[in-house]
């Protein structure tokens, strides 16, 4: 169901009689800076929404396309761009928001219900509201998104330094710590794909300030926006190497253990075939020294118990037992 709420502003003060049906009204004063953020939208209303306000008709089919790529698009009268909110704990979960910057306005398109647009307003507040125009909204949302890029990247990392700690322990871990590596894996490639296009997003926007009526004194906030997509892409890239280095790691030591086992166990079968192959030669149907004599008993265990301690201690200090 579509739900539509928004926020205007007149003279550098909000209002609360925002009304969808006259948004071109506002975005026609130059006193007037509105919102408008609209939750899982019907086809028409967007529709409607264009014809209204002259919205470009691909950036409207993208809006609510599926499987739409981060991306930013300059068009002649707005600026169109998609990005990909992040959340949960256990495992990624990200959430598309769509946004069409207009000079006196800025309108965002949800399909999610799960991400809270309040704390994009207060973002906006914060920043001296009105005083930037729009270029203060568009910054109050990038930067939302962009701290929740953060805050999984940080999830990530320590689910990954979990896994380092797992990994020299004195019992190797079991089935489920490759399935961990695995799932973190899916987890790093779905954010991979959401975090490092977001510089050219934010280096569109930055860079169109004239058309996006971003004012000069956001530049600083901007230039420390995109320094923070930077260390979050770069993030994301060392923990990429981190987990390819873990799994790695992993086989090695498996390897390893599994090496250790061999080698043990080619020490005790040599230990064996020294009293098989004693009594095997004692076994023949041969007349031999000692056959069927008290002596010839002796001689073979005697034989048997030295050959067996003797390379006992030999693989005891080789650390082959």
């Amino acid at each position: 169901m579509t739900k539509i709420h928004g926020r205007v502003w007149r003279s550098g003060k909000p209002l609360d009689d925002f009304d969808f049906a006259s948004m071109s009204d506002y975005l026609a004063e130059d006193d007037t800076l509105v919102w408008c953020d609209i939750y899982d939208p019907t086809h028409e209303t967007l529709k409607q929404l264009a014809a209204e306000i002259g919205l470009n008709d691909w950036a409207v089919e993208d809006a609510i396309a599926e499987s739409e790529r981060t991306k930013a698009v300059v068009y002649r009268t707005h600026t169109f761009f998609t990005v990909y909110a992040v959340t949960g704990t256990d495992s990624i979960v990200t959430h598309r928001i769509s946004a069409f910057v207009l000079p006196r306005g800025l309108v965002t398109v949800r399909l999610s219900a799960d991400l809270d647009m309040d704390v994009v307003s207060r973002r906006y507040d914060e920043l001296g509201g009105q005083e930037h125009g729009v270029g203060a909204l568009v910054h109050g949302l990038l930067d939302v998104v962009v701290d929740s890029h953060f805050d999984a990247v940080q999830r990530l990392d320590d689910a990954i330094e979990s896994l380092e700690d797992e990994l020299f322990e004195e019992h190797p871990p079991k089935g489920v710590f490759q399935r961990r590596i695995y799932r973190l894996r899916k987890d790093l490639v779905q954010l991979r794909r959401v975090v490092l296009p977001m510089r050219e997003v934010v280096n569109s926007i930055q860079h169109r300030r004239a058309d996006n009526r971003i004012s000069p004194d956001l530049d600083p906030l901007y230039s420390d926006l995109y320094d923070h997509v930077l260390r979050a892409a770069e993030w994301t890239e060392s923990l990429r190497d981190m987990l390819t280095t873990v799994f790695e790691t992993s086989l090695s030591l498996q390897d390893a253990r599994l090496n250790t086992v061999m080698k043990k166990l080619t020490g005790w079968a040599a230990i064996i075939a020294v009293p098989t192959a004693i009594t095997g030669f004692y076994g023949q149907n041969l007349i031999f020294p000692g056959v069927e004599t008290v002596g010839g008993f002796v001689t073979s265990t005697a034989l048997i118990v030295s050959l067996v301690l003797l390379l006992y201690v030999m693989f005891k200090r080789r650390d082959w037992l």
